[in-house]
């Protein structure tokens, strides 16, 4: 199926519309959208390939037989679904795909604040701060009692939220985790700052460079769970006509440069550990193929066929490879870095890795021990992976100046 898909990817960059449509035809006979894992997986990036092609030169010909395919392949353009506060706790606490991110970071920001009676986070997750109600617990229950937190969320600017979607504006969701915090006797402050990664959250690095003007003996966590990869970025060049940068300039490396000179206390990365920055899209393809596949895999071990919350999980996938394969320029945000890219970037922007403690360790197989057999986890140098079936699907890393 993946060399059928990188055929007809090929087809459809080459502008045969005939080779196209037959691969089209032939896919989405052999991969219903209620198939087995592999089958579900291939209709979407067959969904994906028709929304590209009917964008594309010669290939828009069939844009409309291309519809008819994509009609009996399911909708992934029955809109995301968009999550109350509590539905989404509950969602993303179904895998570990975010929990072990959230361990494994709050752990590491315990340890990186012992002593501080001021905090400052900022938030930039891709989960709306769902991290923060486990954190602000553990705070509460400091020996040397709660310190001040002052908790900072980004909110993207230009319409390319990736799901899960937040069924509120972060205002009410700021009120609510500050109510939160007060129950649990932690002095708290919300803002938001509404920024884009299209320009390296400039928004973000102008305000913290203000805040540090006034912040006096305060811990500063730049807490960064899946969002960093939405910065643009390619393998071949940058976006030197999109964003007025020539083509030698890292959006990525001067976004943690500028980070590092406002001396943070800590820096958590935590992302997925796949590569998805080729400008070639039947690269891109293969590699998100490769990927993209753990995903389907696990949700049988969970969630049962037919139920509201498996449609809301597969749609999400769904809109990630429907991102990688069909949307180009600034549109396309899905640009996952692989961890040892990452690591590369935060040393030459002067960081150090931290690493995790054994008690970090002992959290997250807590954790993990709440799920499937299948997942794990292993310690590589410095960074925590989670694996599935031995894959490694999402890493953790500290760091420090």
């Amino acid at each position: 199926m993946e060399q059928l898909l990188a055929h007809c990817a090929s087809a459809v960059e080459a502008n045969d519309a005939t080779l196209a449509q037959q691969l089209l035809w032939v896919l989405n006979n052999i991969a219903p959208p209620e198939g087995d894992s592999n089958q579900r997986l291939t209709s979407a990036f067959l969904r994906a390939l028709i929304s590209r092609a009917s964008k594309s030169g010669s290939c828009k010909i069939f844009a409309s037989a291309a519809g008819a395919l994509a009609a009996t392949a399911s909708t992934l353009s029955d809109a995301l679904h968009r999550f109350s506060a509590v539905e989404l706790a509950s969602f993303v606490d179904l895998t570990p795909w975010h929990r072990f991110g959230y361990s494994a970071a709050n752990s590491a920001i315990l340890e990186a604040v012992e002593g501080f009676s001021t905090i400052h986070v900022v938030d930039l997750s891709t989960t709306h701060c769902m991290q923060m109600p486990t954190l602000i617990d553990a705070l509460s229950n400091r020996p040397e009692g709660p310190p001040i937190l002052r908790l900072t969320a980004v909110s993207l600017t230009d319409g390319m939220q990736p799901p899960p979607l937040l069924d509120m504006s972060y205002e009410e969701l700021g009120a609510r985790l500050v109510n939160f915090a007060r129950s649990r006797n932690v002095p708290m402050e919300f803002r938001v700052i509404h920024s884009s990664p299209s320009d390296g959250f400039s928004d973000v690095l102008d305000q913290l460079r203000v805040q540090q003007l006034v912040s006096d003996g305060e811990a500063l966590v730049v807490n960064c769970q899946m969002m960093l990869h939405c910065i643009l970025e390619e393998t071949a060049g940058t976006f030197s006509s999109s964003v007025g940068l020539t083509p030698c300039i890292s959006l990525r490396s001067m976004f943690l440069k500028a980070l590092r000179s406002l001396e943070p206390t800590l820096v958590t990365i935590i992302d997925e550990d796949a590569d998805f920055t080729s400008p070639d899209v039947v690269a891109r393809l293969r590699s998100a193929f490769n990927y993209l596949w753990i995903p389907y895999d696990t949700v049988d071990t969970f969630l049962p066929r037919g139920s509201e919350q498996r449609k809301w999980y597969e749609a999400g996938i769904g809109w990630k490879i429907e991102n990688v394969i069909a949307q180009e320029g600034l549109q396309r945000v899905e640009r996952l870095e692989s961890k040892g890219r990452w690591a590369q970037r935060m040393r030459n922007a002067g960081f150090r890795a931290l690493g995790f403690g054994e008690e970090a360790v002992a959290e997250v197989k807590g954790m993990l021990d709440e799920h499937s057999a299948g997942w794990g986890l292993k310690r590589d140098e410095d960074d925590l992976v989670l694996t599935w079936k031995g894959h490694n699907v999402v890493f953790a890393t500290a760091w420090v100046p």
